[in-house]
């Protein structure tokens, strides 16, 4: 699955690669059609039902907990082993972190009718939840201080109505949050709280116990919202500051978003870490690797999933 880098149809342009420093993401970009991306939710999210290949399921049902259980489906789904490996995304993905590059993790944002938006923030080593760092940029070689590249693709509408993505253009060069502070996980803020005269929150954390700036609050005049149709995607540095409105529930249709993230493969994921601890749970990493989506990996130090013929896309043992 693995891109071969000599044919580079999607890759971005001078142009588009220039906005995209700028900016700190590029899009939407078409993946899919909308009605081939109907057709293909619609038997997905059915076959994704079965969790007997999920390489988080024991740990997930012990803790009760759905969110870090919906990680990194990829690993036993086809389809969303062939998502994370479309030329449409990892081209984009190569122009901006060089031709040898990892997924390291794969979520599912779903928004009900009546869900509360998602709180502004920022993610560099993803340690905001655990304290504990989960990506590592080597040392000097990089430019870039940190983050992670997530494509965020829309399964689903993401509009106005449904809890589209925002974005504050420009804002990824300067971290706003200290995730060593780590946030403290309460399941009862979900749905309860109004920031700025808007319905958010973080899954259970609050991020303005990141905020570097007690006084700091994000500036709500400079959101400028990403509306998706289905098969759309949104390239983005996860340093970037991005949020989503509130599903308002004047329709019953769920918002999807399925992110992916990228890193060059020079990049130490999960370093001395042997589980993920998140959002009153935890999973065990002894199933989990990173996959080479384009060029080669020559570090030694990640654990890197290798594709398999025996029921589900990728292995690690």
């Amino acid at each position: 699955m693995t891109q071969d880098i000599g044919t580079r149809q999607f890759a971005l342009t001078p142009e588009e690669l220039d906005q995209f420093q700028k900016n700190g993401f590029y899009g939407p970009f078409k993946v899919y059609e909308v009605d081939e991306m109907r057709q293909i939710w619609r038997r997905e999210r059915l076959a994704l039902m079965d969790r007997s290949n999920a390489i988080y399921q024991e740990e997930a049902a012990q803790s009760g907990n759905t969110n870090i259980s919906n990680y990194d489906r990829h690993m036993d789904s086809d389809f969303l082993a062939d998502h994370i490996c479309r030329p449409e995304i990892v081209e984009k993905v190569s122009s901006v972190l060089g031709p040898d590059v990892l997924c390291w993790r794969t979520e599912f944002f779903p928004k009900y009718p009546g869900d509360e938006g998602t709180d502004w923030h920022q993610a560099d080593t993803f340690a905001n939840a655990s304290g504990s760092p989960q990506i590592v940029w080597a040392g000097d070689e990089h430019v870039h201080f940190g983050g992670t590249l997530t494509v965020w693709a829309a399964f689903t509408e993401a509009n106005l109505d449904t809890g589209c993505l925002q974005f504050m253009p420009g804002t990824h060069q300067s971290m706003m949050y200290d995730e060593t502070k780590k946030m403290h996980y309460d399941p009862n803020r979900i749905n309860r709280e109004a920031k700025n005269g808007v319905q958010r929150g973080f899954f259970g954390y609050d991020y303005r116990e990141l905020q570097i700036d007690e006084d700091f609050e994000p500036d709500e005049s400079l959101a400028v919202p990403m509306v998706m149709r289905p098969g759309e995607a949104i390239m983005f540095w996860s340093t970037l500051m991005h949020a989503s409105l509130p599903h308002n529930g004047t329709t019953d249709e769920m918002r999807l978003g399925f992110a992916t993230r990228y890193v060059p493969t020079s990049v130490h994921v999960y370093p001395d870490t042997e589980e993920i601890v998140e959002y009153g749970g935890k999973v065990s990493l002894d199933r989990f690797g990173s996959v080479v989506v384009s060029g080669v990996n020559e570090y030694p130090y990640n654990r890197i999933a290798t594709q398999t013929t025996t029921g589900h896309p990728f292995t690690t043992r």
